[in-house]
């Protein structure tokens, strides 16, 4: 909650949410997935302030691996966010079910993002 509260007070960034991942070197990672506010870029500019307004709030400990821009974060019919698929992304899993998802299609997004994005 303290990775996402640091990403959502920078500006330009929406909402976020954070996951941990599997990582060959450190074990696990800091995974964001990050929609923007109207009217800002995604791209490496935004991108760079997200992780440095983390190390900035919180050390370079809580350094995020890797941020991915995304239109909207999978949510339930009830507005949570599944951050259950956005692990499974992040550690290139198998999703499971998607069926309680009022947003199915942002998953793929999100996949095609989170692969075009090393």
């Amino acid at each position: 909650m303290e990775i996402e509260s640091a990403i959502v007070g920078v500006e330009g960034v929406a909402e976020a949410a954070v996951v941990g991942g599997d990582h060959e070197i450190k074990g696990e990672a800091v995974y964001a997935y990050v929609i923007t506010e109207d009217g800002y870029e995604e791209g490496e500019e935004l991108r760079e302030r997200v992780i440095e307004g983390v190390e900035d709030a919180i050390g370079p400990i809580a350094r995020p691996e890797k941020v991915v821009f995304t239109p909207e974060l999978p949510k339930t019919r009830s507005g949570k966010i599944m951050r259950r698929l956005l692990e499974n992304i992040a550690n290139d899993d198998e999703l499971g079910d998607t069926s309680t998802l009022r947003n199915p299609e942002i998953v793929d997004d999100i996949q095609t993002a989170a692969g075009g994005d090393d």
